[in-house]
Order: C-alpha cells, then structure tokens, then sequence
C-alpha cells in the first residue's frame, strides 16, 4: 500500500526530452508542464456559472514539440498507442479523435485565436491518472498549450494565460466533444502552491484561498472506475441544467433559489436544480472553514456535498460511496467524491496519523466487495502549469 508519486518535474522533463529526440529524431524545442487538479467542492457548478474551489495537483502532463517546416502535425504519447497526423486547420472539429482530440485541438484553437501556430511534432508523458476525475484532459491541453507558447517565446503573463485557458476550453467543448465547465483549465493554468482556487463563473473573477493544511493529509482516492465526459452522462446533466434554469426563466441556475426549484414541474430536473443551487452555496462556507481551521463545518458540507450528488445528481456510484463511507468511519475529518462523477475519485481530509489506517481500511472494503484495488495519492496543493 502506497501514494502514486508525482515524480521529479525535472527528472520527467528530461526523459521526455530524451524519447522525443529518439522518436523523431530533433531535440525538443520546448517542454510544457500542467497539472491535474482536485476539486475540493463545486460540482458541476462552472457551467451553471456557480462557484468551485478546485487546488492543482503535483501530478502533472508534459509535453515536447519541436517545430516542423512542412506544415504537419505529428501527435504521439508515451502512454497510447494511438496516434494523430495532420495539418493544424485539420486539427479543428470533425479532425483528430480520441485522446489526440484533446492535444492536437489545442493547436486548432490557438491558431484560431491569432497565434501563429507551425507544423510541429508533439510527445505526451501524462502522470495524471486516467479516467479517475482528476483532470488529466486540461492538464493535458494545458500542457501543449504552454509548450506551444514557449515555441512562440510568450511569456506566460497574465493574458497570456487567459488565452490559454480560453484556447484549452474550446479544444475540449469544439475539438474532443466534452461539454464541461471551465474549471479544470482554469485552475491547471492559476493554480498556486499551497492554495486552493475560488472561482465564480458569474464575474470570472479569481481568489487564492490558502490552505493550512498542518497536521492534515488531502488524500485522493482513484476507485478505477474510468469515467468518460463524452459518454452521454454529463451532457444529459447539463441539459437538465438548462431545461431548469428556461423553466425557471433565469439566464443560469446561479440565479435560481431554492424554493423556485422547488416548484419546477419535472422531478428528475428538480433534483438536478437542487444540487446546483445547493452545492454553490457550500463553497464560499467550506472556503471560509478551511481557512479557520473549523475541522465539523467542513464534515459537514464534505458529508451534504456527497449526499447531493448521490442523491439529486445521480454522478456517484457503489465504489465512491464506500470510499468515502469508509474513509469517515475509518478517522477522515471528511470526505466527498470529487469530479465529474460516474466514476473517479474520492477526496478525504485526514488526520496524518490516520493515513495509512484509511488507505488500509478502503483497501480491505475493496477487496470484500470484489471491486478493482483503488490507488491513493496526496493532493498537495501546487503551482498551475508553466514551462518545464
């Protein structure tokens, strides 16, 4: 029983450097560098222009490139098999599939927002677990857009990074087909060690919330159930979204409150509504206990959070809600399952001296169940994306 390791950012970026100069045959010109992220709360609230309060991951995505003459786009991973080949206009909606969609649109929508993009030939290495609701899509658009950046010789300043982020968003909805939010690119670019992100999709505005986190471990849960965002389960969330906030005749739910939901006609949509609105108002309080250290206010929005999305969204599963059952009764301060659900992971605040017992005892309530052995990891709050 251990923590999947983030790895040497150095280390990693040299290897990288190494297999794209062996795969095809020129240095890399450039190494980017993105994080995962957890979301500590906000669930589906970013694209009902809600609040969320995601922190950046340690464990990260790399990405070489190195510039092309010929005009052509070589995509490739060290993970996947699965290539991609084409020319950056081809790169766009209707082009490149699968988890190349994710890389490869980056480029599209670069060049799409005025960025003079070249052929060039791009090498993945994503540490960020798959499929476990920790991001690795956007840290992995994140990724290639900073390395393409630093081909350019852009600096990452400040709108440097919103056209990141803007360009990562529409690889993801446009190019990959993932009706999502913004959060994930968001944090992967503003991320800040040792802070947590409160972010409102209503004002697009920012704020660092330190995290004192002395004496506790944030420790993520990977159940293994893979989750896809383009399988049908969040678009339909966010169609009950909207069909609740036209019935209602708000612009989005952020503008709802709870005894309008409750008088939506659809039960189904009603329940949808409810999380929503209910999940917005815990982030500022769980933001607010963090911050003072108030160890049962957050066991108690952790606790309201889960039972919403069990219960009103419908995004959790047997495996997530062991995880964080277990997790409790085992010494966590709190828990919660985290992401866009349908599988994923769970995020729980322990006690350091408590760790090792709550990994023992999911593993153990795995095993009974006949589920596929979890992997833990520590979820440092870390630095957004830049070059490596």
């Amino acid at each position: 029983m251990s923590y999947l390791e983030p790895g040497s950012p150095d280390q990693i970026a040299a290897d990288l450097r190494g297999a794209f100069e062996q795969r095809y045959g020129t240095p890399a010109a450039a190494v980017g560098r993105a994080p995962g992220r957890v979301n500590l709360i906000g669930e589906h609230t970013d694209y009902n222009r809600g609040l969320v309060l995601p922190l950046a991951l340690p464990h990260a995505t790399y990405v070489a490139v190195a510039p092309r003459t010929d005009g052509r786009v070589r995509v490739a991973s060290l993970q996947d098999d699965a290539t991609w080949e084409g020319t950056v206009a081809e790169a766009g909606p209707g082009g490149p599939r699968g988890w190349t969609a994710y890389a490869a649109g980056v480029l599209w929508a670069l060049a799409e927002a005025g960025l003079d993009v070249p052929g060039m030939d791009v090498l993945v290495d994503g540490r960020v677990p798959l499929g476990a609701g920790l991001s690795s899509s956007a840290a992995l658009e994140c990724a290639v857009a900073v390395a393409v950046l630093g081909l350019a010789g852009r600096d990452l300043d400040e709108e440097t990074r919103r056209l990141v982020i803007d360009a990562c968003i529409r690889a993801e909805t446009e190019v990959a087909g993932a009706p999502t939010g913004g959060m994930d690119q968001t944090v992967a670019v503003l991320g800040e060690a040792g802070a947590a992100l409160l972010v409102d999709f209503d004002t697009d505005e920012t704020r660092s919330v330190p995290l004192d986190l002395a004496g506790l471990t944030l420790l993520v849960t990977d159940t293994r159930v893979s989750h896809e965002l383009t399988d049908g389960g969040y678009a339909a969330r966010r169609a009950d979204c909207e069909a609740a906030a036209a019935e209602l005749g708000v612009a989005s739910l952020r503008e709802a409150d709870l005894a309008a939901v409750e008088r939506i006609t659809d039960e189904r949509v009603r329940a949808r509504a409810r999380h929503i609105v209910t999940e917005t108002d815990r982030v500022v309080p769980v933001a607010e206990a963090l911050t003072r250290g108030d160890r049962d206010a957050v066991a108690q929005l952790f606790a309201s959070s889960h039972a919403s999305m069990r219960d009103d969204f419908e995004i959790s599963c047997d495996e997530l809600d062991a995880a964080v059952a277990v997790a409790v009764e085992a010494g966590a301060v709190a828990a919660r399952m985290t992401g866009g659900g349908f599988g994923g992971s769970s995020v729980a605040l322990v006690p350091d001296e408590r760790v090792e017992a709550v990994m023992r005892a999911i593993d153990t309530e795995f095993a009974l169940r006949g589920f596929a052995a979890p992997a833990h990891l520590r979820a440092e709050p870390s630095a957004g994306a830049g070059p490596a």
